[in-house]
């Protein structure tokens, strides 16, 4: 890009806007002097393969410079076994191609894996009751956002607003 942007001022031509980056790269683009505008979409919601991305301390960014702003909120189901729990949120409430949810605000439980419509959640003390709502931050957050109808909202503990997802579905 440096290289493109140089060229066009040699040819007489300034660019107005020179856009480019992206969530996982922001750093480098904004670094490097060149982009005047940076595309960075998906830290508006900061899902959690993008959490895992550390800043310049070292520190994970989504636990510093960004918050995780988009939730599965799901249920326990059951309990496979002692330190194994069901939840309600599988592959259909969610992508995993980028890897698997974490549990927002819970370090004594583990999301491990899913089957169409359920997740196992690890929980070695046991601690999770049946009903019990957690909220998943997923772990990529633009085809999560492709498989459901609307964005809840929520500021305080209460939903503030519905916006539908009217391009839900719509991969091609």
């Amino acid at each position: 890009m440096k290289e493109a942007v140089a060229g066009l001022k040699a040819a007489g031509l300034e660019p107005e806007l020179v856009s480019g980056g992206g969530t996982g790269s922001y750093y480098f683009e904004a670094a490097s002097g060149v982009y005047n505008e940076l595309q960075c979409g998906s830290y508006a919601f900061m899902d959690a393969d993008y959490g895992r991305i550390l800043d310049r301390e070292g520190k994970r960014i989504d636990q510093g410079e960004w918050e995780n702003a988009l939730f599965i909120l799901t249920s326990v189901m059951s309990h496979a076994k002692a330190d194994k729990a069901i939840c309600d949120a599988g592959l259909k409430a969610q992508s995993v191609d980028s890897g698997l949810p974490f549990v927002h605000g819970r370090d004594d439980v583990k999301y491990i894996k899913c089957s169409d419509e359920h997740g196992v959640i690890e929980d070695p003390a046991g601690v999770l009751k049946i009903n019990e709502k957690l909220r998943l931050v997923p772990g990529h957050c633009d085809p999560t956002c492709n498989v459901h109808d609307w964005y809840v909202g929520v500021r305080n503990g209460k939903v503030e607003t519905v916006w539908p997802i009217s391009a839900r579905g719509k991969a091609y």
